[in-house]
């Protein structure tokens, strides 16, 4: 006993789900550290590039230069590597002529591997780029090839400003201009009012008199403060003529042609105080400039004029011409050089504007869309999420071959209704596709924030920009950022979409902001049916489960692909991930594998924040897990799965405990030897060399204080070690021996129990495979045919009630009312005694056949019988065992020399049953059925059924006592007084039951002489009295009408009866008359009369 107790213990220790974990290894690890300050770790990716294997690292917080702009390290997987990792340094990031601000761009916050040309793309989504006096977070994005190299920069929210110009100032400088300061203060004016930059405006001044000088080109400086020191140095070239057509012709086409950028909106500022000299050429040159696209802007400086006093009407009309149209947006006349300070203001605001506001300002298209916020490579381009596009509604861009794809705000509508007002749903904070049978790649995108429960849309977008929503998903809870991560999973691999996982990672449960992923059914018809979703229920507080979804090609080898999600918040910000399974076309709704990053290491934070696992990183066939943290980078390392197949043959192959063939203790038993084979099978990938080191431990199971069998070494270490090569068996005897017993029927029960040596080393046992195998030994039956004996049951019995012929042949017996006629009786009756208070079957069971297995006797019996007691008789070793029979209390079922009477063996035992006096009937039946588990040839002889008519003999004892006992009449009695009364007789008859059973319908008669032959009256019944028994009946005696006397000599007569009495008085009483036993006393059973003489 206490052996089993400890194999119970050891067989638990082996249980490896009672720590949730499976075959992701937790012991051996790898954790690449890296700047906790850079966020390193923030998102990770398993990317091959040059025939390697890399680790893609985002570090959005890392710095370059001065400017916290965010990177992306590479981190080699190969053996040879040391593991250090390497910045790429893709902070650099630019657009050519942009005012760009990288600083804390977050770039690395979004990785997208594309494995088709191992390129992939890094984004910083708070990216900006100077407008005027605006920065616009429109995002970027850093396509990196094969070889780890920039390859182009993606930015499809960006859009050139307003402020994108190239300014050429065409300044007049002929001796009337006076004074030169106050030009030279206007143009220094005007120039601090400009955006000058990359992206931005460029200024070239051209200034002109009787020839034409450049005094900078556009490209020369890109800043206000360089532009302005140059235009400091500028000196009045002079002139005796005024060439205005010369100067603007000069800078239309050499000045916007030296540094003029493609794309940039050309305007031409001309400032001038007199009419042209060569005006005839201004009508070419303006059709010229109006076909090179640039819009002029023409400042009239009356000064001349008016100190001379002459009228400007021609000059102002010669200036209004060279303006673009309409004069009052374009055209300027200020009164002297002086004034020309009061137009600055003026000229700036109508030169440029804000660019994609509303007249009033307030709203913004896609200058804040943070474009990059998440990514997702696409059969023919990159989507990218911009999710502070339209005030923060965001919106879903994508980057194709072709160039920019935008959708119109419109395509929104229907989903994100202008009426609900519903700013900030963040569209485009995750994105992502799945595969329809029916409709092929479909695009889905998140918005957490929309009517504050949160929206999932699914869409078709084309290369033409147009977007159309076919499906929307809705949260549940306000508050739980639901749609902040989907994720499509193809269950079972065949590129179609089975289900998609919507995240919302704040759902609050219980009290806690747990998290939660719903679980959508994607059907052939691409609807999309909720079926569930997986949550964490015991250690799930505050734990953003859900902030990480990552499909992962299958883990365990049951050819569906898994899911594994991440819980960073769980355990006191420590982190965790959880790693659930598939089967078939669902995921289990429990989770498999739960891996705490204080398993790990210590100090590891926020474990779980980013999750990928696409490939074999340490090259063993098995794909591996990366995760985030912060500050660090986690690699585990996927376990192979192995099956042992357990087999358990026994020599022989079934007990015969008819032949026992050795001795163990001193005693004869039967030695027996299991032979335990253990076969390897791998369920995943393995070396072909991995070797299986297991533990395995074998018992017989016996819980009973004497077992049957019996290990021979039950001293030999236990568990036994073992290591094999997968595909490999071993195959070892195990000695045992079975004692004596009387258990047959039940066949032994040998157990094996495997595990591993180490759970944390080595391939890991499939968790849905048995580890543990129940192999039952049968005994031998005894039978010739193996499978099945073929009894041959027969029944005998008698019992001991007399028949009518037994009965009588008595002497003392001979005389009685039953046997005076004796013709017509019946074979099946029988007399029944009155002493008689049992009835006794004498029975005789035979096996004539093989083995009864699971022999038994029923016995049923009429309602007049009690069942007594069943002896064996004859000294015999089978056992007969008899118990009452469900819902039967006429019936007894009894095990016959269990668990098998032996062939050709009998026994032959005694029924004794009671008779039930309370029920006496005039039958008896006892019915006797012999059966077991064999299929027996002739069942006729199996029963025995003994049905009797019963007669009961009746000893009934009548006495009778008379008070006084006689009487004499003389002969001298006086006649005369005819009806006088003599002295009074008292007679008490008494009927008493001296048999077992009752008597019924008893009838005593008493005849009275009162009269005799002449009429005389002898006796007068005076009064009569019987006990009160129940049952009992009286018919009151009839009374002679009085006569008169008459002499009569009855000398002669000494009996009256029946023939010398003339009248005669009967009484008739009858009664149930029951055994004395059961009379309350004496009088009971008694008849008293008293009649009087006459």
């Amino acid at each position: 006993m206490e052996y089993y107790c400890t194999l119970l213990l050891w067989t638990c220790s082996l249980l490896p789900g009672a720590l949730h974990s499976f075959n992701i290894d937790t012991k051996n690890h790898k954790i690449i550290k890296g700047s906790k300050q850079a966020q390193f770790g923030y998102t990770v990716q398993q990317h091959v590039a040059g025939g390697q294997k890399w680790l893609l690292v985002g570090a959005p917080f890392d710095t370059s230069g001065p400017h916290q702009t965010g990177d992306v390290y590479k981190c080699p997987l190969s053996k040879r590597s040391n593991g250090s990792c390497t910045k790429l340094n893709l902070g650099r990031i630019s657009l050519t002529n942009v005012s760009e601000k990288k600083d804390k761009m977050r770039l690395g916050m979004t990785l997208a591997s594309n494995p088709k040309d191992n390129s992939f793309v890094a984004c910083g989504p708070l990216w900006a780029h100077e407008c005027g006096s605006s920065y616009y977070s429109t995002g970027i994005c850093s396509r990196v090839n094969a070889s780890f190299k920039f390859s182009r920069a993606i930015a499809p929210a960006f859009q050139r400003c307003d402020t994108y110009m190239d300014i050429v100032i065409v300044l007049d400088g002929s001796n009337s201009i006076y004074p030169w300061y106050e030009v030279q203060d206007f143009l220094i004016n005007i120039l601090q009012k400009f955006y000058i930059g990359p992206g931005q405006i460029q200024v070239g001044v051209v200034q002109y008199g009787e020839k034409v000088v450049h005094e900078f080109s556009l490209s020369d400086y890109r800043s206000v403060e360089d532009v302005v020191r140059a235009a400091r140095q500028i000196q009045q070239r002079g002139g005796e003529e005024t060439n205005t057509a010369l100067g603007i012709n000069e800078a239309r086409k050499q000045a916007f042609k030296k540094g003029g950028r493609r794309g940039a909106k050309k305007v031409m500022i001309v400032i001038t105080d007199g009419e042209s000299h060569d005006s005839p050429d201004l009508q070419q040159v303006i059709e010229d400039s109006e076909k090179d696209g640039i819009t002029r802007y023409a400042i009239a400086v009356l000064g001349y004029y008016n100190r001379r006093g002459i009228n400007p009407e021609a000059f102002l009309n010669e200036i209004k011409y060279i303006a673009s149209d309409p004069d009052d947006k374009h055209f300027f006349n200020v009164t002297d050089e002086a004034a020309l300070k009061d137009i600055v203001d003026a000229l700036g605001n109508r030169i440029f504007s804000l660019e994609g506001t509303s007249e009033n300002g307030t709203t913004f298209a896609l200058q804040m869309s943070q474009a990059g916020f998440s990514t997702h490579v696409v059969e023919d381009g990159i989507l990218v999420g911009a999710p502070g596009a339209y005030d923060w509604n965001g919106a879903v861009l994508k980057e194709s071959r072709q160039g920019k794809v935008i959708p119109p705000k419109s395509s929104y509508s229907r989903e994100f209704p202008e009426e609900l007002k519903n700013h900030g749903a963040y569209l485009g904070y995750t994105v992502t596709s799945v595969v329809s049978a029916k409709n092929g790649q479909l695009y889905v995108a998140g918005a957490p924030r929309f009517n504050h429960t949160g929206k999932v849309i699914v869409f078709t977008l084309s290369n033409d920009g147009n977007l159309t929503i076919i499906h929307s998903l809705k949260g549940q809870q306000i508050g739980s950022y639901y749609g902040s991560e989907i994720a499509p999973v193809d269950i079972d691999g065949d590129g179609v979409t089975d289900n998609l996982l919507v995240a919302a990672p704040m759902f609050f449960g219980g009290g806690w902001e747990k998290g939660k992923v719903y679980i959508y059914r994607v059907t052939e018809q691409t609807r999309f049916v909720l079926e569930g979703a997986l949550e964490v229920q015991d250690q799930g507080q505050n734990a953003r489960f859900g902030s990480a979804l990552a499909p992962v090609p299958d883990l365990n080898g049951d050819t569906f692909n898994d899911v594994v999600i991440g819980a960073p918040l769980e355990d006191n910000h420590r982190g965790a991930i959880y790693v659930f399974y598939s089967q078939r076309n669902r995921i289990l709704r429990k989770y498999k594998q739960r891996i705490g990053a204080a398993q790990l290491a210590n100090g590891l934070q926020y474990f779980g924040r980013s999750i990928h696992g696409k490939m074999d990183v340490n090259g063993d066939g098995l794909v591996d897990l990366s995760v985030g943290s912060l500050g660090a980078a986690v690699l585990l390392w996927s376990r192979s799965v192995v099956r042992i197949h357990i087999m358990v043959r026994f020599e022989p192959s079934k007990v015969n405990i008819f032949n026992k063939d050795c001795r163990r203790g001193g005693k004869d038993v039967t030695c027996m030897s299991a032979i335990v084979c253990l076969n390897v099978t791998a369920r995943t990938s393995t070396r072909p060399t991995q070797e299986v080191a297991l533990q395995y431990n074998v018992s017989i199971e016996e819980k009973r204080f004497a077992p049957r069998a019996l290990l021979d070494e039950p001293d030999r270490l236990q568990p036994r070690n073992i290591t094999l090569l997968t595909g490999e068996e071993t195959c070892e005897h195990v000695y045992f021996h079975v004692v004596e017993t009387t258990d047959y029927a039940r066949p032994i029960v040998f157990s094996v129990v495997v595990a591993v040596q180490d759970p944390h080393q080595g391939p890991a046992l499939d968790d849905g495979w048995p580890t543990s195998l129940r192999v039952q030994l049968p005994f031998w039956n005894g039978c010739d045919e193996d499978d099945r004996c073929v009894p041959s049951l027969v029944l005998q019995s008698h019992s001991d009630l007399m028949t009518r012929s037994q009965f009588c042949g008595q002497v003392v017996h001979s005389r009685g009312t039953v046997c005076v006629n004796q013709d017509d009786v019946s074979p099946s009756e029988r007399i029944i005694e009155a002493s008689r208070r049992r009835l006794v079957i004498d029975t005789r069971l035979e096996n004539r056949g093989e083995n009864a297995y699971g022999a038994r006797l029923n016995i049923s019996f009429s309602p007049n019988l009690r069942f007594s007691s069943l002896i064996v008789k004859d000294n015999s070793d089978i056992k007969i065992e008899c118990r009452n029979v469900e819902k039967n209390k006429y019936g007894k079922s009894c095990n016959v020399s269990s668990p098998f009477m032996r062939a050709k063996t009998q026994v032959s035992f005694r029924l004794e049953f009671e008779f039930n006096r309370s029920m006496v009937l005039d039958y008896l039946r006892v019915t006797l059925n012999a059966s077991s588990d064999g299929q027996e040839v002739y069942l006729h002889d199996n029963v025995v059924d003994l049905f009797y008519q019963l007669k009961y003999q009746a000893d009934l004892l009548f006495t009778r006592d008379s008070d006084p006992s006689r009487y004499e009449i003389k002969a001298d009695l006086s006649l005369e007084k005819p009806g006088s009364l003599g002295p009074p007789f008292n007679f008490t008859f008494q009927i008493q039951n001296l048999g077992y059973f009752p008597v019924r319908g008893l009838q005593l008669n008493i005849d009275i002489p009162e009269v005799t032959k002449n009429g005389n009256q002898l006796l007068q019944i005076a009064s009569f009295q019987i006990d009160q028994i129940d049952g009992t009946h009286c018919i009151p005696p009839q009374h002679v009408a009085h006569s008169r006397a008459s002499p009569e000599d009855l000398s002669r007569v000494s009996r009256l009866n029946y023939s010398n009495t003339r009248y005669q008085c009967q009484y008739t009483a009858v009664s149930t008359c029951h055994p004395i036993e059961k009379l309350v006393s004496a009088s009971e059973g008694s008849y008293a009369l008293t009649p009087y003489t006459l």
